[in-house]
């Protein structure tokens, strides 16, 4: 693992979330203990996935809420103020689908212009579901739980609502494709 990207990433997100939004940045840990468990499967891109797992929700941090969209203000933060690496500028921007809740905000141009989607499904499927398996409160769960329980806390006729409504079929193929591929692991 990329000790310098890893202890560089747990500084911005502990400097970001830790005190503003404890509850987020419990979260953030237990994404990240999550992507610790998939380091076999993923090779060489483990500590990008570490790293992104992290920085994931840094766009919630208050003072980087420049359009609301968190993917978009924490992709926007991390190139800007911190000339961060490409990938994971782009996998913090589309994280869990961005794509669908930017296009229900009006903002899909700019998400896709800005910080393309990155090719490697692997790699993109797999903070899919390091996110979508971890409470707000940073303890594992199963997607179906953590799809209901985004429905229930912004309500399912509201923005956040209908993108998780469309997006569900596409997360849940993501959290198969991951558990597939822990499976075939030898033991």
């Amino acid at each position: 693992m990329n000790e310098t990207l890893a202890i560089w990433a747990r500084q911005v997100a502990v400097a970001e979330l830790r005190e503003p939004l404890p509850r987020r940045w419990a979260h953030s840990q237990g994404v990240a203990r999550r992507a610790a468990e998939l380091a076999e499967v993923l090779g060489q891109d483990a500590d990008l996935l570490a790293s992104a797992a992290l920085l994931h929700d840094v766009g919630y941090a208050p003072r980087l809420a420049v359009t609301g969209f968190h993917p978009l203000d924490g992709a926007r933060f991390l190139r800007d103020v911190h000339g961060a690496d490409e990938r994971l500028v782009r996998l913090v921007a589309n994280h869990s689908l961005a794509l669908l809740e930017a296009q229900e905000r009006g903002l899909r141009d700019v998400l896709e212009v800005e910080f393309p989607l990155l090719d490697n499904q692997r790699l993109v499927d797999a903070l899919v579901y390091c996110d979508m398996t971890t409470t707000p409160d940073g303890e594992a769960t199963s997607a179906a739980t953590r799809l209901a329980e985004i429905t229930d806390r912004y309500g399912s006729d509201s923005l956040v609502g209908r993108f998780i409504r469309r997006a569900t079929p596409d997360i849940l193929a993501a959290v198969g494709r991951v558990e597939a591929a822990l499976e075939a692991q030898p033991r």
